[in-house]
């Protein structure tokens, strides 16, 4: 690999941002493309393939051997709350292949004692939030059904993309909460990527179930995520 590719790999990586090695085994050119990158025609639809699984593939291409190396930022889950759903989720995602973080500021629920061996932070979202943002392949969760806890983790998360973005509460309750995303600047079409009730429909009624349901749905938005490749 050419030094200004692998600089570009490292820059990609140090971003959070994913990348695909696409080497022409042939002889040809190394092409370093970057996701949301279009890239047209059926190159395109074998990059796309390449970063749903996140898996490195062989690919024929206009009659050349493509091997198309992926590099994927590891997906992580942001739970705001300190809840027993987190306490749950937090067993559960590791499992998946999840890091987690919990950020609560009510040090009653955030204790090392409810949260041993979890990467737990005491304080307020948008405090930890401008140090430690966001991006697209950051799923957030937001369990605690505090409007000054929840909304701005839930408007940040949908302003830079978070691959997934749930919420707990009643239908009545998320009504609420879209009214208040709006006045924060939010769009409808935005506020309709937020899964409320969070986690997929099994009938969840305990906070473990919750907890698997919240991450059943966070896996299927990973591997249904769209994908700019085509154009």
């Amino acid at each position: 690999m050419e030094l200004e590719t692998l600089a570009k790999l490292n820059a990609a990586r140090q971003a959070r941002k994913a990348a695909v090695v696409a080497t022409d085994l042939s002889g040809g050119p190394v092409r370093l493309i970057l996701e949301g990158e279009p890239v047209p025609g059926p190159l395109g639809q074998e990059v796309a393939k390449a970063f749903r699984s996140g898996k490195a593939a062989m690919a024929e291409v206009d009659g050349r051997s493509l091997f198309l190396n992926v590099h994927l930022p590891p997906p992580r889950i942001v739970v705001i709350g300190a809840v027993h759903i987190s306490q749950a989720l937090a067993r559960l995602a590791p499992v998946a292949g999840y890091d987690l973080t919990i950020i609560d500021p009510r040090t009653a629920f955030a204790t090392e004692e409810r949260f041993d061996g979890v990467e737990l932070i005491a304080d307020w979202p948008e405090d930890v939030l401008r140090e430690r943002p966001l991006d697209a392949y950051t799923a957030l969760a937001a369990v605690t059904h505090d409007p000054k806890i929840d909304d701005f983790a839930l408007s940040e998360a949908l302003r830079v993309g978070c691959f997934y973005v749930g919420a707990l509460g009643s239908r009545k309750t998320h009504a609420k909460r879209v009214e208040r995303l709006k006045e924060m600047g939010r769009t409808d079409e935005e506020i309709g990527r937020i899964a409320a009730p969070i986690g997929l429909d099994i009938a969840a009624a305990s906070p473990a179930e919750i907890a698997l349901a919240t991450l059943a749905q966070v896996v299927q938005a990973f591997r249904r995520r769209d994908l700019v490749t085509d154009g």
